[in-house]
C-alpha cells in the first residue's frame, strides 16, 4: 500500500498547491478524502484515460464538488488529457479547471456538481441506466455492460433533501453497482457538524435497504477491503462510511472549519507538506512512482477496452439484431421521418391526454425511449401502456416510478443521459416545475437532452386552487438559458412539440401542456403544425395585407385568439400567431421574425394563462398583455376563466379600447 500512500499525499500537496495558486478553493475535503480515492482509482476504478467515453468504464462522480481540486488531481494523475498547466491554472479565466466540476469542459468528470446532493442523484441515475442497459443486451454468454458507479459525498450532500430521495430509491430498487463513499468528517462551513446535524447515518441507510460499510478513511487496508466487499455485493448498493479527517496532514488547521473553503496559506502548506513528506520548497510534486503506478494503471485500462472490444465483436458475430439496436441506443440519433409516426386528432382533447397518444405512438419508432412521472402518471398520461414497469431488480421495462420525488426525478433524469443509452423524458403538474427546477437549470448548464412534461400548465386546473395553479413558472423557465419552453395550442401542435423536443440534442426541453380540453384547429388551409419548429408562426389572418391587429397566444390562448379574431374580422385586419415557444422562435433570421411579428402592427396583444413578464419584448411598451399577474383561485374553470378575463369577449374589448385611443 506503500505506492497508494504515496500517491494520496501527492494528492494532498497539488490540492493545496492549486488552491493557494488561486487563492480560492476548498483544500480541506480533497486532502481528507485522498487516501480511499486514490485506493479506488488505482485499485479499483475502470478507466482508460485515452478513451474517456468507452462505455463500459465505470463512473465516477464528485457530488461533493467543492472539493473539485481532488479530482482535477486525479484526472492528471490518471493520464486525461489535463496538463498540469491546468492545475496550476486552477479557478482561472478558460481553464480546464473551474471551481467546481464540469462535464464537457474536463476530460473525464462525469457530471457537473457542487450544487449539494445533485451528483447523488446523478450517481444514481447512472446507475439505473446501467442495469437497464445490463437487461436488455447482456446475454448468457457475453456481459457487454457491466461496470459500476462511484460517488463521493459528503456531509452537505446528506443534509440535503435531494440525497434522501435519491438514495431511498436506489435501495427500493436495489441499485446494487452503485457504490457510494462518505467523507464523513464533521466540518462544515460554519463549525461542526452537530450544530444541524446528529442523525444515525448508519442507520438511515438500512432502512434505505442498503449495505453498509464503515471504516478509517485513512486506513488504506481497511478502504480496500471496503471496496472488494462493496463490489461483491449483488443485492443492494453499498455505502462505506469513511471517517476521515478534514485537510488531513496539516499540523494546525486539520478537523477545523478554516480548513473547508480558504486556502492554507504559504506557512502551513510548508509545514504540512514536511509533515507529509513532501519537498517543501516544490510546488505541484509529483514523484516519478506516483506517474510508475498511474501509468501502470492506465495500461489496465487499455487491456480493459481491447477486452470489451473483443466482446463486443464477439456479441456483432452472434447477436446481430441486439447489436444494431445497442448502436442505435448509444448514439441516439432519431430518424428522419419521425413524424410520419403521430396520431391525426379531430375531436377536441387536452393536450396532456394528446401528448399519452403521441408518445405511445414514439415508443413503438424509438425503443430507447424511456421515462416516467413523480407519481402522477395517470394524471400526466405518460405511462407507456405496452410497456413494463422498473422495479425492484426488474430492470427490462420502459416506465419509470419516480415516487412523490420531483427533485430525484430531474436530477436521476440528468444521470440517465450522461451515462447515455437513453432518451429520457419526466413528468409532474407545471406547478411543482419548481421542486426539481436545480435538476432543470443543471440540465441546461450541461446542455442535456432531458425532456420534461410539465401539464396542468395554468389556473385552468380549476378547483385545486392557486397551490395547483401554475402562474410565474413560465417566466421563471424561460430565463433559464439553454431550456427550450414549448406550450403547443392544440393536439396536432403537441405532436410537432415531441418531435421538435426529441430532436433537441443541444439541452432540455420543457413541453407545457393542459388539463382542459382545447378544440383541434382547422389546417387545411393554413400552415401545418410542424412550423411549431419555428416558433411562432401566423396562424390565421382575416384579409390580405398588412395587419392592424396582432393578437399573439401561446398554448391553449391560441384558440382564444382565433376566436376573437374571427369576432373582430369585420372591423379591422386581424392576424393571428401561434407562439408555442420563444427559444425556438429566436433561434429564426430577422426577416422571418419581422414577417411574422410586423414592427409596423399598430395594436399588439399578447394573452398567455401566466405571468405577463417578457411579453413586450415581442409587442412593444405599447402593447398588451392578457395574463396572470397574480396568483389564481379555487373554482370551476369556466369561472375562473371570466373572472381572470380569458374570454372572446374581453379580448375584443381590450381591442376596441386600444384602437380607439390610438
Amino acid at each position: 500500500m506503500k505506492d497508494i500512500a504515496l500517491a494520496a499525499n501527492t494528492i494532498r500537496g497539488l490540492a493545496m498547491d492549486g488552491v493557494q495558486a488561486a487563492n480560492s478553493g476548498h483544500p480541506g475535503m480533497p486532502m481528507g478524502a485522498a487516501d480511499y480515492a486514490a485506493c479506488l482509482f488505482l485499485k479499483h476504478l475502470d478507466y482508460c484515460p485515452s478513451q474517456p467515453s468507452w462505455p463500459n468504464r465505470d463512473r465516477f462522480v464528485l457530488s461533493a464538488g467543492h472539493g473539485s481540486m481532488l479530482i482535477y488531481s486525479l484526472l492528471h494523475l490518471a493520464g486525461y488529457d489535463l496538463p498540469m498547466d491546468e492545475l496550476k491554472a486552477f479557478r482561472q479565466w478558460n481553464s480546464l479547471t473551474p471551481g467546481h466540476p464540469e462535464v464537457g469542459k474536463t476530460p473525464g468528470v462525469e457530471t457537473t456538481t457542487g450544487p449539494l446532493g445533485q451528483g447523488c442523484a446523478n450517481a444514481v441515475g447512472m446507475a439505473l441506466a446501467e442495469r437497464m442497459l445490463a437487461d436488455r443486451f447482456n446475454t448468457d454468454d457475453i456481459p457487454l455492460v457491466d461496470h459500476n458507479t462511484f460517488l463521493i459525498c459528503s456531509d452537505g450532500d446528506l443534509m440535503e433533501g435531494l440525497s434522501h430521495e435519491a438514495f431511498s430509491l436506489a435501495g427500493h430498487l436495489g441499485l446494487s453497482k452503485l457504490i457510494a463513499l462518505y467523507d464523513y468528517n464533521n466540518i462544515t462551513i460554519e463549525g461542526s457538524t452537530d450544530l444541524a446535524y446528529s442523525e444515525d447515518v448508519r442507520k438511515r441507510f438500512e432502512a434505505y435497504n442498503w449495505n453498509v460499510l464503515e471504516v478509517d478513511g485513512h486506513n488504506l487496508e481497511e478502504i480496500d477491503q471496503a471496496l472488494v466487499d462493496a463490489k461483491a455485493q449483488s443485492e443492494k448498493p453499498t455505502i462505506i462510511i469513511a471517517h476521515t479527517h478534514i485537510a488531513q496532514g496539516s499540523p494546525n488547521v486539520a478537523d477545523t472549519s478554516g480548513a473547508h473553503g480558504s486556502p492554507l496559506g504559504a506557512d502551513e502548506i510548508k509545514a504540512t507538506k514536511k509533515n507529509l513528506g513532501l519537498p517543501e520548497d516544490q510546488d505541484f510534486y509529483v514523484p516519478e512512482e506516483v506517474r510508475a503506478s498511474f501509468g501502470a494503471k492506465a495500461d489496465v485500462g487499455k487491456e480493459s477496452v481491447a477486452a470489451w472490444e473483443l466482446l463486443l465483436a464477439a456479441y456483432q458475430a452472434s447477436y446481430p439484431d441486439k447489436a444494431d439496436l445497442w448502436a442505435q441506443c448509444q448514439s441516439n440519433v432519431m430518424p428522419d421521418n419521425l413524424a410520419d409516426c403521430l396520431p391525426a386528432f379531430s375531436d377536441a382533447i387536452a393536450t396532456r391526454a394528446a401528448s399519452g397518444k403521441v408518445l405511445q405512438k414514439l415508443a413503438e419508432a424509438l425503443p430507447f425511449l424511456v421515462g416516467g412521472s413523480a407519481d402522477l402518471a395517470p394524471s400526466t398520461k405518460t405511462l407507456l401502456t405496452d410497456h413494463a414497469s422498473i422495479g425492484p431488480n426488474q430492470f427490462g421495462g420502459r416506465n419509470l416510478h419516480f415516487g412523490i420525488r420531483e427533485h430525484a426525478m430531474g436530477s436521476m433524469l440528468n444521470g440517465m443521459a450522461l451515462h447515455g443509452g437513453f432518451s429520457v423524458y419526466g413528468a409532474t403538474f407545471f406547478v411543482f416545475a419548481d421542486y426539481c427546477r436545480p435538476a432543470v437549470r443543471l440540465a441546461a448548464i450541461m446542455k442535456l437532452p432531458v425532456i420534461y412534461v410539465f401539464t396542468h400548465d395554468s389556473f385552468y386546473v380549476g378547483e385545486d386552487g392557486p397551490t395547483h395553479q401554475p402562474v410565474e413558472q413560465l417566466a421563471s423557465l424561460r430565463c433559464i438559458p439553454n431550456v427550450t419552453v414549448i406550450r403547443p395550442a392544440d393536439a396536432t401542435e403537441t405532436g410537432a412539440a415531441w418531435v421538435a423536443a426529441l430532436k433537441n440534442q443541444t439541452g432540455p426541453t420543457a413541453l407545457l401542456l393542459t388539463r382542459q380540453n382545447l378544440p383541434v384547429i382547422d389546417r387545411a388551409a393554413g400552415p401545418p403544425a410542424d412550423s411549431l419548429e419555428k416558433g411562432a408562426y401566423t396562424l390565421w389572418q382575416s384579409a390580405d395585407g398588412d395587419p392592424d391587429v396582432l393578437l399573439i397566444g401561446s398554448g391553449s390562448e391560441a384558440a382564444l385568439a382565433l376566436v376573437a379574431a374571427k369576432a373582430l374580422a369585420g372591423e379591422c385586419c386581424v392576424r393571428v400567431v401561434s407562439m408555442p415557444s420563444w427559444e425556438l422562435f429566436e433561434q429564426q433570421d430577422a426577416a422571418y421574425q419581422a414577417e411574422v411579428i410586423p414592427a409596423g402592427c399598430p395594436t399588439k396583444i399578447a394573452i398567455e394563462a401566466g405571468s405577463s413578464m417578457g411579453w413586450h419584448k415581442y409587442i412593444g411598451r405599447e402593447g398588451r398583455v392578457i395574463g396572470m399577474d397574480h396568483f389564481g383561485a379555487s373554482g370551476p374553470y369556466e369561472e375562473l376563466e371570466k373572472q381572470f378575463g380569458f374570454t372572446a369577449d374581453n379580448v375584443v374589448s381590450v381591442v376596441q379600447e386600444m384602437r380607439a385611443n390610438a
